[in-house]
C-alpha cells in the first residue's frame, strides 16, 4: 500500500458524504480540527438515525412488528460494536449514554470485588473519564490508588513508572490506548500483559484512539474497554466492552424488573434505538472507505483502519514540521517523523503571546475549529505545567486534507 492510500479523487468522494464540509466561514471553507472533542457525521449515519424514528419509533419487547423491528436493531448494534472491538460474542458488547457514565457505573460495579487494603493503578495520561471514576470507588471501599506518571520530555507514558506501581496487591489497571491531548499511544498488550502477571484486571480507555487505528481485545488481552461513537462519525453513544465470564458474574446496579442476562443486565432504562442505528451506521461508514471485495465487516474494518493509519501519519507530519518550524510555537509531545508510529495525529501546542483559548478564538474567527484548555486531561496538563490556561489542540482525522493543513499553518504563522 502506498504512503497515502487515499488518492484526491477519493478522499473527496469521502468529504461529500459529510454535509458539515458545505459550511463556510469568513469566506472560506471551515476546516474540522476539533475531531477529537467529536468528529463530524456522514449522511449515511444521519439517515439511519432519521429512519428509526421516522418508521420504527416503539419500545422493545412488545408484541407488534415496530417493537420487533426495534429488537432487531439494537441485535445489529452489538454485533457491530463486536465486529469493531474484534470480539467474537455480541453480547459482551453494552451501550450506555457516554463512556463517562459507563465508566462510573463499571466502577462502582468492579469495586465491589475489592477489599480495603487493595490497589488500582491509573495514570496522568488518561482523560479524566478514566481516572477520577475509579478514585472515587477507592475511596469508597479504602482502596490504596497509585498513579504512573509521564515523561514529560515527549508527553509519553513513563513504562517504568508503570512498572513500578504493581505488586501482588493490585487489582485494577486503568489506562488509555492513546492521549486525547498529545496524541501518544501506549504499548497496550505489554502493559496489559504485565498487569495480568500480577493478577490485576485491565480497564483500557479507546475513546481517542478509536477513530485513527483498529481495536481489537482479542490481542490485547484486556478486560474491559471503552468507547465513544460520536468520536468515530457517529452519535453520542457509549460503548463498553468486557469479558463474558467477569459480565455474567458481577452484580449489576439495576432495576428489579429488567433482564438479568448479559447484556442486558447492563443497560439501565430504555436504550436509544435511533441511535445505537447510528452507531452501526458509523461503523459501516468506516469499514465501507475503500472498495473491497471482502465480505466480512471484520476484514474491511481491517482494510480501512490500515489506510487510515498510513494517510493520517502523512497529514501529522506535515502539521508536525509545519508547526516546528513555526519560532513562536511550542508543541507538546512526539514531534519525530520516525516516532510518528507511535502517536495518532492529535497535536497539542502553545502559541507565544496568546492563551489557548485566545488562539482558539482567532483561529475559529478565521474557519479553523481547534479546542483549547485541558480538553479533560487534567493530570496530565498540570504535569506539563499548563493549567490553568492548557494548550491549543489541533487534532486531525482521515477527512482533513494536505490544503487545510497548510492553510492552518500559514494563519498560524500570521498571528
Amino acid at each position: 500500500m502506498s504512503a497515502i492510500p487515499f488518492s484526491p479523487v477519493h478522499l473527496q468522494t469521502i468529504r461529500s458524504q459529510f454535509p458539515a464540509f458545505e459550511r463556510m466561514e469568513s469566506g472560506a471553507s471551515a476546516i474540522y480540527l476539533d475531531g477529537p472533542a467529536g468528529t463530524q457525521v456522514p449522511q449515511s449515519v444521519v439517515d439511519r438515525i432519521a429512519d428509526v424514528l421516522l418508521h420504527h419509533n416503539a419500545n422493545r419487547h412488545g408484541c407488534f412488528a415496530t417493537s420487533r423491528e426495534g429488537d432487531a436493531i439494537l441485535a445489529e448494534a452489538h454485533q457491530a460494536a463486536a465486529d469493531w472491538v474484534r470480539c467474537s460474542d455480541p453480547r459482551e458488547t453494552i451501550f450506555g449514554a457516554n463512556m463517562t457514565s459507563l465508566t462510573f457505573q463499571f466502577s462502582r460495579a468492579i469495586a465491589k470485588t475489592w477489599q480495603a487494603g487493595d490497589e488500582i493503578v491509573v495514570t496522568k495520561l488518561d482523560h479524566d473519564a478514566n481516572h477520577t471514576p475509579w478514585i472515587l470507588a477507592a475511596r469508597d471501599r479504602g482502596v490504596v490508588v497509585r498513579t504512573v506518571d509521564v515523561r514529560t520530555e515527549d508527553a509519553t507514558l513513563d513504562l517504568d513508572s508503570f512498572a513500578r506501581q504493581l505488586n501482588s496487591k493490585t487489582r485494577l489497571v486503568a489506562f488509555t490506548c492513546a492521549s486525547n491531548s498529545v496524541g501518544s499511544r501506549t504499548p497496550i498488550s505489554e502493559l496489559t500483559n504485565l498487569a495480568h502477571q500480577y493478577g490485576a484486571q485491565v480497564f483500557l480507555d479507546a475513546v481517542h484512539y478509536a477513530p485513527h487505528d483498529r481495536i481489537d481485545v482479542a490481542k490485547w488481552g484486556c478486560d474491559f474497554l471503552a468507547c465513544s461513537a460520536y468520536k468515530f462519525f457517529g452519535p453520542h453513544i457509549g460503548i463498553l466492552w468486557g469479558r463474558y465470564d467477569l459480565l455474567d458474574s458481577m452484580e449489576a446496579y439495576k432495576v428489579e424488573p429488567s433482564p438479568m442476562e448479559v447484556p442486558e443486565k447492563w443497560m439501565t432504562g430504555t436504550q436509544n434505538l435511533a441511535c445505537l442505528a447510528g452507531v452501526t451506521g458509523a461503523i459501516d461508514y468506516v469499514a465501507n472507505l475503500l472498495p473491497s471485495d471482502k465480505a466480512s465487516r471484520v476484514d474491511r474494518l481491517d482494510l480501512s483502519f490500515e489506510a487510515i493509519r498510513h494517510y493520517e501519519e502523512a497529514l501529522a507530519n506535515r502539521m508536525i514540521a509545519g508547526l516546528l518550524s513555526l519560532p513562536r510555537v511550542k508543541l507538546f509531545g512526539i514531534s519525530s517523523a520516525e516516532r510518528l508510529n507511535e502517536r495518532v495525529p492529535t497535536i497539542a501546542v502553545n502559541i507565544d503571546g496568546y492563551t489557548s483559548a485566545e488562539a482558539a478564538t482567532l483561529l475559529g474567527s478565521k474557519g479553523i475549529y481547534v479546542w483549547h484548555g485541558n480538553y479533560y486531561a487534567l493530570q496530565l496538563s498540570r504535569r506539563l505545567g499548563q493549567e490553568p490556561n492548557g494548550m491549543v489542540r489541533i487534532g486531525l482525522m482521515h477527512y482533513n486534507t494536505f490544503e487545510e493543513v497548510d492553510r492552518t499553518l500559514e494563519t498560524i504563522a500570521a498571528m
